[in-house]
C-alpha cells in the first residue's frame, strides 16, 4: 500500500469514527489525563485554591505549547538550512565536473 492509500484510509477511518461517535466523549480522559499532569506540576501537595491552580495550570499550558512551537520553529529552520547546504553541495559538485571536463590539469 503506498502513501496515498494510507492517507485516504486513515482519513476515512477517522471521519468514520467521527460520525459514529462524539469526539469528546472519545477523548475526554485522554484530556483529563493531559490536564491532571498540569496540575500536579503546579500543585503537588494541593494546597492552591481552585482558581489559582485554575491560573497556574493555564500559565503551565502556555509556556508548554509556546515551548512546542519554539522547538518546531527551531526544526523548520535546521530543515531549511539542510536543504541549502545540500543544494549549495550539488551546485559545487556540479560546477567542479563542469571544471573537470574542461581540461587536465594543465589546462589542455
Amino acid at each position: 500500500m503506498d502513501r496515498d492509500e494510507r492517507v485516504l484510509r486513515g482519513r476515512i477511518g477517522g471521519l468514520t469514527t467521527r460520525a459514529r461517535h462524539d469526539p469528546t466523549t472519545n477523548t475526554a480522559a485522554a484530556r483529563a489525563a493531559f490536564l491532571a499532569r498540569f496540575e500536579r506540576e503546579v500543585d503537588p501537595d494541593g494546597m492552591l485554591t481552585p482558581v489559582e491552580r485554575d491560573r497556574r495550570v493555564d500559565a503551565a499550558l502556555r509556556a508548554h505549547f509556546s515551548r512546542m512551537g519554539l522547538e518546531s520553529v527551531q526544526a523548520r529552520r535546521r530543515r531549511r538550512e539542510a536543504a541549502a547546504d545540500a543544494e549549495r553541495a550539488t551546485v559545487l559538485d556540479a560546477l567542479i565536473a563542469a571544471q573537470g571536463h574542461e581540461g587536465g590539469a594543465d589546462g589542455t
